[in-house]
């Protein structure tokens, strides 16, 4: 049977400007933009032993994992350097909801982007 293989993409609409807030991500995560005005991400770039993976789940419909935001969805950004973009991020004044957390999957943190979409940061 044909089945998914992975995750091909996050698409979302913005409330406002959609290229301030792709520059925003740009500016703050990192993301680097293509002329299209998206990114792509290439696992074989990941440089951590996981050598890339992505996790996909549905919560509860009153599931805590996605309060501060009205979104019904969360993307999970992998990061190189979770310590040194909280430090980054805390110093560009942008709240840190939770985090860093480590556990035996990694370091996490949580943020809002400018339109209130809750953010997680994962180092794995």
């Amino acid at each position: 049977m044909p089945q998914v293989t992975g995750i091909g993409g996050v698409f979302f609409k913005a409330k406002g400007d959609p290229k301030v807030l792709a520059a925003w991500y740009q500016e703050h995560l990192g993301i680097k933009l293509a002329p299209w005005g998206g990114a792509v991400f290439r696992w074989p770039d990941d440089k951590a032993k996981d050598k890339g993976v992505t996790a996909w789940n549905i919560d509860e419909k009153d599931s805590e994992k996605f309060s501060h935001s009205e979104a019904n969805f969360m993307i999970n950004y992998r990061v190189d350097d979770l310590l040194g973009m909280v430090a980054n991020l805390k110093a560009a004044g942008i709240k840190i909801l939770e985090g860093p957390d480590i556990s035996e999957y990694g370091k996490f943190a949580w943020i809002l982007d400018p339109e209130g979409n809750k953010i997680a940061l994962w180092e794995p």
